[in-house]
């Protein structure tokens, strides 16, 4: 669905990993090095990634970043946490001296670069009173767009009525919500062994986080409790656009639904979601033109990651219509 020349593209689904947060969950971490042969590693708690290299790449080094969004055509990105880093396991102390400290670092290496960078805060959702008072401080005082959450931010499914005030706060504060899942979930790796193999916790894992993440949003009636709150999920949802169908029909058939589901129905509220088009596929993309709302779709990388589609960036009316939608999604002039 790319045509016509080049444009001022802008991406929302970039992540950014800071030197300057290191230690900065006490024993948690993060720590980044290299082992005796090395191998460079990335410990989380008693989580390790080996092999991948976060030092020197567009990850860590802006300069590195500026440089590769420039020849991917890329005009400005939305910079968020690392899912590995969420830490909504971590004692209350820790995740809010986490949360500050990577949102300080964050917002002056955007500061260095208006107008190229943007940023997504992260929070201490385990508290939830301490994550409105640093989304609140993030946005008002640090000047952040947008605020991060897992797809089971501290082990609380979305519509988790104790995530209201959040949602509330999000509301007053006039900025969106991105929801990308986790690589390890809230437990370390999966518990079924079929996702260690073949990476399938990070395809199959991911997509069915972000189904159950839109089924929390609109069956748990987030979206009809919070009719103002823009939520925004990566990877097009997940596989919720190819199930769409049959959550309607969940819609009419099951007692669960609630009464302004049951009227409206389920595409109403999926139609209110924001969605990235970081999905590899045109027949998936074309999919998803089709059961979500276009003018609620947005372009998304997941910048130098394994999986970027930062050498596919859109071009002409296209791309055009995705940056247009993300100036909204984040409240851009």
């Amino acid at each position: 669905m790319s045509d016509g020349s080049a444009a001022d593209v802008l991406d929302v689904h970039a992540h950014a990993v800071l030197a300057a947060s290191e230690g900065a969950a006490g024993a948690a971490g993060p720590e980044l090095g290299a082992l005796e042969d090395g191998t460079p590693f990335y410990r989380v708690g008693d989580y390790v990634l080996r092999g991948v290299r976060y030092a020197g790449s567009p990850f860590m080094d802006v300069d590195v970043r500026l440089a590769a969004m420039d020849r991917a055509g890329i005009g400005r990105q939305l910079l968020s946490p690392n899912p590995l880093t969420y830490f909504g396991d971590l004692p209350v102390a820790d995740a809010v001296a986490f949360a500050q400290q990577y949102n300080d670092g964050l917002a002056a290496l955007v500061a260095e670069h208006p107008s190229r960078l943007l940023a997504a805060a992260q929070v201490p959702v385990q508290d939830v009173g301490a994550a409105v008072a640093e989304a609140r401080r993030a946005v008002r005082d640090l000047g952040m767009v947008a605020v991060y959450l897992d797809t089971d931010p501290a082990g609380r499914t979305l519509d988790d009525p104790a995530l209201d005030p959040l949602y509330e706060a999000l509301v007053e504060l006039d900025v969106p919500l991105f929801v990308h899942p986790s690589p390890l979930g809230p437990g370390g790796p999966p518990a079924d062994p079929r996702l260690r193999r073949f990476d399938l916790d990070l395809q199959c894992g991911f997509a069915y986080d972000e189904t159950l993440a839109v089924a929390a949003l609109v069956f748990g009636g987030v979206l009809e409790r919070h009719p103002s709150l823009d939520v925004c999920l990566s990877h097009g949802g997940g596989a919720a656009a190819f199930v769409a169908g049959r959550f309607a029909r969940a819609v009419r058939k099951r007692p669960w639904a609630s009464a302004a589901l049951r009227e409206h129905g389920f595409d109403h509220f999926f139609r209110r979601l924001w969605l990235d088009v970081h999905v590899h596929d045109e027949g998936s993309l074309e999919l998803l033109c089709a059961r979500a709302d276009p003018d609620r779709l947005v372009f998304g990388t997941n910048f130098a990651g394994w999986d970027s589609d930062a050498d596919d960036t859109p071009t002409g009316p296209w791309a055009a219509r995705l940056t247009a939608n993300a100036e909204r999604l984040l409240r851009l002039p």
